[in-house]
């Protein structure tokens, strides 16, 4: 087990484990706590816009992208249009596939999502990333949390984790604001392996082979698709 997958195991077992954990995000080194007192908002807010600029790149290209299409795109499509217009402008990026087991055997979850390697580093692309924190019954200030997260999210392996866990902490207190118990799949053991998995494929697509749909050059709807459609003002990281 490598170093990094050891820090995650970790991180996953505290959580899990520690009943008297506080449900307090992780706090940025920088902050003072003597003088502020973060809110999720806040420490969310501070770990997005820590941005590396190759992060910012490559959202503002598929910001492009997204603006340029004037079409609808298929859902079980859009991952696979992303890795496709990256490839075109010269990004190393795949199309990954993670599948995770339980302690059972039995297969627990599976999800699809974009990744791309510069000067081997990792920068993870999610087209969906807000819905999988959505929860049914949340609290208005989880409610309000949620809201600041971006549709796409782009972001190194670390950064990601951050999010994830600090959003993990903040349904667990949300859910018991309510009184209801926290399901499995709002764990970390559950969120995590979604990009984190040990079984992930990497699927290379190449644009030499592309046919127009594949490109997602698809003309203007006829307004019978049921495509994913989306809203430019809440892509970006702009309304942090």
């Amino acid at each position: 087990m490598s170093i990094a997958e050891e820090q995650l195991t970790q991180m996953v077992r505290d959580f899990i484990e520690s009943e008297s954990a506080s449900s307090e995000p992780v706090v940025p080194a920088h902050i003072d706590l003597n003088h502020h007192q973060p809110t999720y908002i806040d420490t969310l807010q501070e770990i997005i816009w820590r941005a590396m600029d190759i992060e910012v790149e490559i959202l503002e290209k598929i910001l492009m992208y997204v603006r340029n299409t004037g079409s609808l795109i298929e859902p079980k499509d859009v991952n696979k249009w992303v890795v496709l217009r990256l490839k075109i402008d010269g990004y190393e990026a795949s199309l990954c596939k993670t599948s995770w087991v339980s302690f059972l055997g039995q297969t627990k979850g599976a999800y699809e999502f974009v990744d791309v390697m510069t000067s081997g580093k990792r920068v993870i692309i999610d087209m969906d990333f807000r819905s999988q924190f959505e929860l049914a019954r949340p609290s208005s200030s989880y409610k309000k949390l949620i809201e600041t997260l971006p549709s796409i999210f782009v972001a190194s392996e670390e950064k990601l984790e951050n999010v994830v866990s600090l959003l993990c902490s903040a349904a667990k207190e949300s859910l018991k604001e309510s009184g209801l118990l926290i399901p499995p799949w709002r764990k970390p053991s559950y969120m995590l392996p979604k990009w984190f998995s040990e079984n992930c494929k990497k699927f290379s697509l190449s644009p030499n082979s592309l046919t127009t749909m594949e490109l997602g050059i698809m003309g203007k709807s006829d307004g019978k698709c049921t495509g994913t459609r989306y809203d430019l003002e809440e892509l970006s990281y702009g309304q942090l």
